[in-house]
């Protein structure tokens, strides 16, 4: 997962509204989204909605029964660090462990993981203080914040870096989570048209991450679209007021054609 916006508390309707990209090359296998048991994986102790990667075993993006929201993206850095354990974990053990007990885990061993954002959502409408979160990076000077009503945005550098891309499509989403009616379907086309937008970045507002400037200006789009590597899921989760959790997952082929696209909907 390499962009995600979200929003808490930004419509009555809607406490918890995600909305997330995730590029990779597209001969890496993968599994589209779908219920996993508890016995698929070890760190899976309830029903988890996600997709999965066929060649390190995990996930980029998870949803519990209950609504709660896991997702990671990598950190891009010239000379990456290989890591001895794979990030595809941390979306999973996001949604299993008790926030101490990750806070822990990832503070005792950040560095066994290659550069990695964490976000654990949630609505709260079982709890008095409503929507928050939690956001964790490895490559954050002081790792660990606890999230807030508000819009956010995390691409591959930490929380709410204005990035271009970022910036294009958290004002998007947050204008069309505000404007939301009560019907859920609506709002998850809207998210969705604003994840495919491909304008790419002009020159001088690209970052500088240590890859070279045809990489960055590739990279610079919400929606990559490319041959070899790009845009390959883009996913929509709704949690409402009204107990409905809505996911909508849009899988796409290399030069942007459409894949399967898939929609689970539920009552808490």
């Amino acid at each position: 997962m390499c962009l995600i916006a979200f929003t808490l508390g930004q419509n009555r309707n809607y406490p918890l509204v995600v909305a997330a990209n995730r590029d990779e090359f597209f001969n890496r296998p993968t599994a589209a989204m779908d219920w996993w048991p508890s016995a698929r994986h070890a760190l899976v102790s309830e029903q988890v909605l996600a997709g999965r990667d066929l060649q390190a075993g995990g996930t980029w993006l998870a949803v519990s029964a209950s609504g709660v929201v896991s997702a990671v993206t990598n950190v891009r850095e010239g000379s990456p660090e290989d890591g001895t354990v794979s990030r595809g974990d941390l979306p999973l053990r996001a949604l299993h462990q008790s926030p101490q007990a990750l806070r822990k885990h990832l503070t005792d061993n950040a560095s066994r993981y290659s550069g990695f954002n964490l976000v654990r959502l949630e609505a709260g409408q079982e709890r008095a203080a409503g929507p928050g979160g939690w956001y964790f990076s490895n490559r954050d000077a002081h790792p660990g914040r606890s999230l807030h009503r508000g819009s956010y945005g995390v691409s591959n550098h930490l929380l709410q870096t204005p990035w271009p891309k970022l910036l294009r499509l958290r004002q998007g989403v947050t204008n069309a989570v505000v404007a939301a009616g009560e019907d859920s379907e609506p709002l998850h086309q809207a998210l969705i048209n604003h994840l495919v937008d491909s304008t790419p970045a002009p020159d001088h507002l690209l970052p500088r991450t240590g890859v070279s400037l045809d990489t960055e200006r590739m990279l610079s789009p919400a929606f990559i679209n490319g041959e070899h590597y790009g845009t390959r899921v883009t996913t929509v989760v709704t949690v409402a007021a009204s107990g409905e959790i809505r996911v909508t997952e849009q899988t796409w082929q290399p030069g942007g054609k459409l894949g399967e696209c898939r929609q689970m909907c539920w009552q808490q």
